[in-house]
């Protein structure tokens, strides 16, 4: 008899169709009965996974807690998957997945000194090439989950290998489903054993594996449902059923492979697509998950940096409540959109919780950081800025201060920014008050930030007879901007980017930011669809009249108040770069995009302000590229996927673009927050906004939606967007993208301080780290489990073996590695900076 593996499990989803409240009460009542019945039935083994429905049993019921705990160490109970939650397994980053494991793994170990093999996500809408390698690397061998099925997702068998982009190796299985309704198992197990039946001889496999329990809200395995499979096991004789484990199921399938002599398919690619709406869908909670990802990041890594120049302690405890607000928000059905508004704002609250406890953090650390810098000059406004980076930053900054003292008179208080004593090009823009007094300056300007160190500029008034002008409109009836290395041409009569032209190559074709409306079925998930390419319409550029009274300078309220002014228009210019902003229309909603031309280099950034007021639409943002043809090319977790340019919508990370190989040429773009695109002839589509209805779920034939009275819909009102455009050679753009985009959503903190000038006379201190080859990026720096310990985790962007030189200059220690495609790579460097070496991924 060939054994089959009989999985038993419930499903909790901590919040989906109710709130955090209602999922703790179906956590602890489905853990009661499954301990009851795991005491009562001999052989059953019941399994779960999710650290965090364990801590809610330890902290509601901790009686119930002691039981689970002499049930698994009787083996009646598993420990399964061992990670925080099930997350989404698209969005998250690299790091991401590595705080979900390690975070799991350290209760597991700490409570039950259970550390699983087989990681579980049963639920998630897809899952990311790039998870392959970092589950290899942090000690499973083996990956079992439920979605996409075959008709999303085809693969040559549902055993196989899965193969990550370093050419990490794990063994795969997809089940039909992750669980079976109340009183149902028996029949689900038979109906799985009639299929195998009817396979040829040869096709049938040789173990076998079933999920079964009441899941999607609680209920695990039921009375009627233990006699039922009692009693099949007894009459069924090709097949015995085994109350099992994953582990169980994937070493004997593993050893009847081996038996036969059978090698298992491969599979190269990420496991989607499924669900493409949630993308999009709830883009609050998307650009909020984003930035606490980044601000976590960065926050780490200034700590890190203070804590080895010795200037504090490492705040490691106080950091964790943070991270456990980025994965709970991670978690399937919050960070995708598709659950109930009760959901959506509770995640949005827990989000903000722990961006407050990093932001907090990041302030101690700037501040220590600032130790050490001179007493300001008299006359002098410093403007600090601590690069966290492990390399040079060029780029535009600002820093916004206060006068000593209010200007009451005609005259204008210019400031002039130096650094070292050179003078900077810079200008002064509108602060973010509306003060009608000279007091409040914001200067921008171009400037190189050192590595990994604090770095000041000085600014000084100078007195001039009245504020600088900006420039006028071209007279070629264009908004026409070149500096030495870009043309820019933005259509006054659209408001869109016509050309945008990079050493004498065109990169663009004309309408490039156009605000697209697509048709959507109101479905958040997205499920029966694979694009939203529809067109319904599209934003276009106001009249005066109507572009006045939405920009606020027309209130015709009050008659006499206000004016017109052009729906295009140069709203700041001077020496660093020029700002050129439209206003748009369409249906109930408008916008605005702001194009940020600069004075040097390639990069143009743009943003997006949207006041959405439509329903059932779906918004993108279009780019319509001279690359024809070209791969499409896009960041996920730790990886580089080349995607079709069909029209189907592809989930990305915080860059995409499209590149030509033949010709040399690419066009990248950064994001803040933004999940979903499409590639077709040439073309890249964003996604911006999704207003479907909350969890609305096609069922059957069934109407969508039963509705006599109002509905919310999905993000309605303004919602901000940014973007930063940039193209040239191809190569280069592939070794400074991701570079490029972990300083758009990390960016150098810039605060105007007055040092205490305690330590002057001091050298200037060294950068805390570097690493020398723009494709070997340090995506995390932060402290190890031990105290006097710090990890370094580095990755290889481009796909190419490469060899780089990491450095701590404050601490003299240096180490030279050899990177391949791909590769994760962690170092742990101590605090006397006598050790930096290669250790596992979570510093063992």
């Amino acid at each position: 008899m060939k054994d089959l593996h009989l999985i038993c499990n419930a499903h909790i989803d901590p919040v989906w169709l109710w709130d955090m409240e209602e999922g703790i009460s179906a956590a602890i009542s489905t853990f009661r009965m499954a301990a009851v019945f795991c005491e009562e039935y001999d052989g059953l083994v019941f399994n779960h996974n999710e650290a965090l429905i364990y801590h809610w049993i330890e902290e509601m019921e901790p009686a119930l807690f002691a039981r689970i705990r002499k049930l698994v160490k009787e083996g009646k109970w598993h420990i399964m998957g061992g990670w925080y939650l099930q997350p989404d397994c698209n969005m998250p980053s690299g790091e991401s997945f590595i705080r979900q494991m390690e975070s799991g793994r350290e209760y597991f170990l700490e409570k039950f000194g259970e550390a699983p093999s087989t990681a579980i996500n049963f639920d998630p809408f897809g899952h990311s090439r790039g998870l392959v390698q970092l589950m290899a690397k942090a000690g499973y061998d083996s990956y079992l989950f439920c979605r996409p099925g075959q008709g999303n997702c085809p693969l040559p068998a549902d055993d196989f290998i899965w193969v990550g982009f370093d050419g990490s190796r794990i063994a795969a299985h997809r089940a039909d489903t992750y669980g079976t309704l109340m009183g149902e198992a028996g029949k689900t197990v038979e109906e799985w054993m009639d299929r195998q039946r009817s396979r040829p001889e040869g096709e049938q496999p040789a173990v076998g594996c079933v999920l079964w329990g009441v899941g999607n809200h609680g209920g695990g395995p039921s009375r009627a449902d233990l006699e039922a499979l009692r009693e099949l096991k007894e009459r069924t004789e090709d097949w015995n059923l085994v109350h099992s484990t994953p582990e169980a199921y994937f070493a004997a399938r593993s050893e009847a492979a081996k038996k036969a002599g059978i090698t298992e398919p491969v599979v190269e690619k990420d496991l989607n697509y499924w669900a493409v709406g949630c993308y999009t869908s709830q883009i609050r909670i998307k650009q909020k998950h984003r930035e606490l990802e980044g601000e976590l990041c960065v926050t780490e890594k200034m700590l890190s940096q203070a804590a080895l120049r010795g200037l504090l302690i490492y705040p490691y405890e106080e950091l964790k409540e943070a991270q456990e607000a980025l994965m709970f928000c991670e978690f399937h059905d919050v960070l995708p959109g598709s659950s109930i508004q009760e959901v959506e704002e509770g995640g949005l609250r827990i989000l903000d919780h722990g961006l407050e406890i990093v932001h907090r953090w990041k302030q101690r650390a700037f501040f220590a950081l600032l130790s050490g810098e001179e007493k300001a000059q008299e006359g002098e406004y410093p403007i600090l800025i601590y690069n966290p980076h492990p390399f040079p930053v060029e780029g535009i900054f600002q820093g916004e201060f206060q006068l000593a003292n209010q200007n009451w008179t005609d005259s204008y208080a210019l400031p002039v920014l130096s650094q070292n004593g050179e003078v900077l090009e810079s200008q002064v823009e509108k602060e973010s008050c509306n003060m009608n007094l000279d007091w409040r300056k914001r200067v921008t300007f171009r400037a190189v930030l050192q590595p990994a160190c604090m770095n000041r500029f000085s600014a000084r008034i100078q007195m001039v007879d009245k504020k600088p002008e900006r420039a006028q409109v071209s007279g070629d009836d264009s908004f026409v901007f070149a500096n030495d290395r870009i043309r820019v041409k933005i259509n006054p009569q659209t408001g869109y980017l016509d050309s945008y032209c990079v050493d004498g190559t065109e990169y663009l074709r004309e309408g490039a930011f156009r605000l697209a409306v697509m048709k959507t079925d109101c479905d958040p998930w997205g499920m029966n669809r694979c694009s939203y390419r529809e067109e319904i319409g599209s934003f276009h550029l106001m009249d005066e009249k109507e572009g006045s009274r939405y920009s606020g300078t027309l209130n015709e309220r009050h008659a006499g108040e206000g004016c017109l002014i052009p729906s295009v228009r140069i709203i700041e210019d001077g020496p660093v770069r020029r700002v050129i902003e439209a206003v748009f229309g369409y249906g109930n909603s408008q916008a605005y995009i702001r194009y940020y031309l600069p004075a040097k280099g390639t990069k143009v950034k743009t943003e997006v302000r949207v006041n959405w007021a439509e329903k059932g639409a779906f918004l993108k943002l279009e780019l319509p590229t001279a690359l024809i043809p070209a791969a499409a090319l896009a960041e996920t977790a730790y990886g580089v996927m080349e995607h079709e340019c069909d029209g189907r919508e592809k989930v990305f990370h915080r860059w995409c673009g499209l590149f030509d190989e033949s010709a040399g040429k690419a066009l990248t773009v950064i994001n803040k927050g933004n999940y979903g695109v499409d590639f077709l002839e040439g073309t890249m589509r964003i996604s911006l906004l999704h207003s479907a209805v909350y969890a609305a779920h096609p069922i059957g034939d069934r109407p969508l939606l039963v509705q006599d009275r109002f509905l919310p819909y999905i993000d309605q009102g303004e919602r901000i967007f940014e973007f930063e455009m940039n193209a040239g050679d191809c190569r280069e753009r592939r070794e400074y993208i991701t570079r490029e985009a972990i300083c758009f959503q990390e960016a150098p903190m810039a605060v105007p301080a007055f040092p205490s000038g305690e330590a002057e006379g001091k050298e200037a201190p060294e950068g805390v780290v570097c690493v020398d080859d723009p494709a070997v990026v340090l995506s995390a720096l932060r402290r190890g489990k031990k105290e006097n310990e710090f990890l370094l985790r580095l990755f290889e962007s481009t796909g190419q073996e490469r060899k780089a030189c990491v450095s701590v200059p404050v601490l003299h220690a240096q180490c030279q590695v050899v990177m391949h495609p791909f590769e994760v790579k962690t170092l742990k460097l101590s605090a006397d900076g006598k050790t930096l070496e290669e250790c596992g991924i979570f510093g063992e």
